[in-house]
């Protein structure tokens, strides 16, 4: 029912009398005194637009150059990253992380050993599957499984206590990749690249390489932007199949091509000057630009078959399998791109395995044996490859290598008994190149490789020390989304500063 006028205005009075106005007047005067008192005191709550005290640092993104440099917050060595990622869960206990108690206990089951984890009840504890020898200057033990990679220990930094929040393979790879386990937040080569562009503008700032046979179970969320502009997803491509829209039609002169390009790239910014201010727009425009100029870019960097004989044969492109061939061209892939100076790179060795291909990444939970050895056989020698040819040129010296996993495998086998299930309590990884230790081992799980022991790191402070290796501080690098200040490490992460070089 609607007012009259003279009600209306009793309420008004109501609403302003001499009494409510002393009431709030009065109380507004004691808030502030307080407020005053908690400030001298230290005891104020921060400002919700600071992050843990500290004053975000948000890069200032030209929308139609988005892929411009960008400084750091603080030198470091570590311009580029090549991420080298394995899906599945490679075994740690099989691989790097020796464990001889396990050699003692094969075919037994202590009481500390759960009845059932991930996939249902458990086994015995079992030794490894291959042999570990000390390897390098050093005597790192590695398996038998990996002598590639064994074989340059010296120049790596492992990390042997890492743990995780899942034993799930999608949210396990979201975790790692991009600090959550939902899906939807922007992943590490994105959060760089929005950091810090790329010195390279004739082709996109981070690659996305992908396993031969497909996407990892997580797909593009590994290498998604979130919500950081769209410009910072990862391109995805690989060696055996190259974005083919972006070739010239062959009926179309490379004069009349260029001259097509230029005139639209004066009617764009022609567009662009009626909406002053459209970030979408230039942002569209920018992305436009970077396919015409990879028209160019992309054929060369991609001519594989260019190298030289003895790199193919060092990289295995040939006389192997032809899965290990197939990465052995997207280790070489991935090597051009830094070469021609993409700020990260993601290589992927495994992708989905409900694709129908037989084994296609590191899932182990039966023959363990065999899927470790197929994928190991892909993987090896193309990976030791390239690292070395990284550090044959001295791009070591300025590129970080992160070799990583979604989390490790038990020690005891499940009750098939002839694979292990999942570790979300303990597992490796490792890094090598600019910024870190060589021959360095940081952190030990328990005595089977079942716990995370000494110096148990998160997920967190591993990605908070590889964006500290690239001169950004993890707790002040944000984006403000949803009324929060993001991070790839969420509230979490340390930087591990024992594994600085």
């Amino acid at each position: 029912m609607a007012m009259n006028p003279e009600n209306l205005s009793q309420q008004g009075r109501r609403l302003l009398d001499r009494r409510g106005f002393l009431k709030t007047a009065g109380l507004s005067t004691a808030a502030l005194a307080l407020a005053r008192l908690l400030d001298s005191e230290g005891l104020l709550a921060e400002d919700p637009r600071t992050v843990g005290g500290k004053v975000p640092i948000r890069p200032e993104v030209d929308p139609g150059n988005p892929y411009l440099p960008r400084k750091a917050h603080f030198p470091m060595p570590a311009q580029q990253v090549l991420v080298i990622y394995c899906p599945g869960a490679v075994s740690h206990v099989d691989t790097f992380d020796y464990k001889p108690a396990l050699e003692k206990l094969h075919g037994k089951k202590p009481p500390s050993v759960p009845a059932v984890t991930f996939e249902g009840p458990t086994g015995n504890i079992a030794r490894p599957f291959w042999k570990f020898r000390p390897r390098g200057q050093t005597g790192k033990m590695v398996s038998d499984l990996l002598p590639k990679l064994a074989d340059q220990v010296d120049d790596f930094c492992f990390f042997h206590a890492l743990t995780t929040e899942t034993s799930a393979h999608p949210q396990g790879e979201n975790f790692m990749n991009t600090g959550f386990t939902m899906e939807g937040f922007p992943s590490f080569g994105s959060w760089a690249t929005y950091a810090l562009g790329t010195e390279c503008q004739e082709l996109p700032a981070f690659v996305a390489i992908n396993d031969p046979r497909g996407l990892a179970r997580s797909g593009k969320n590994n290498f998604g932007n979130g919500f950081l502009p769209a410009a910072f997803q990862g391109t995805d491509f690989n060696a055996g199949n190259p974005p083919n829209n972006l070739a010239r039609p062959k009926r179309l002169s490379p004069e009349a091509d260029r001259g097509t390009i230029d005139l639209l790239k004066r009617l764009n910014a022609r567009h662009l000057e009626k909406y002053p201010g459209d970030a979408d727009l230039a942002g569209r425009i920018a992305s436009y630009e970077l396919a015409g100029r990879m028209q160019t870019s992309v054929p060369d960097v991609m001519n594989i078959e260019g190298e030289p004989k003895k790199v193919l044969e060092e990289y295995g492109v040939s006389g192997g399998s032809k899965l290990k061939g197939e990465y052995a061209r997207n280790c070489i892939l991935a090597r051009r791109l830094l070469e021609k100076g993409v700020r990260v790179v993601q290589l992927f060795n495994g992708s989905d395995p409900s694709g129908g291909n037989g084994i296609t990444n590191w899932d182990s939970h039966s023959n363990i044996a065999d899927t470790h050895s197929m994928q190991a056989e892909i993987m090896d020698q193309p990976t030791a490859a390239l690292i070395a040819d990284l550090k044959r040129s001295g791009m070591l010296e300025h590129t970080l290598v992160v070799w990583a996993t979604e989390f490790g495998r038990m020690p005891f086998l499940q009750a098939n008994g002839t694979g292990r299930d999942h570790n979300p309590g303990a597992f490796t990884c490792f890094l090598a190149g600019a910024g870190v230790k060589k021959g360095f081992s940081y952190g030990e799980s328990d005595e089977f490789g079942f716990k995370a022991a000494v110096d148990k790191t998160t997920v967190h402070d591993f990605n908070s020390t590889l964006l500290h290796l690239m001169g950004l501080d993890h707790e002040r690098l944000t984006f403000y989304h949803n009324g929060l200040e993001r991070k790839l490490t969420n509230v979490h992460g340390r930087v591990v500063t024992d594994v600085l070089a």
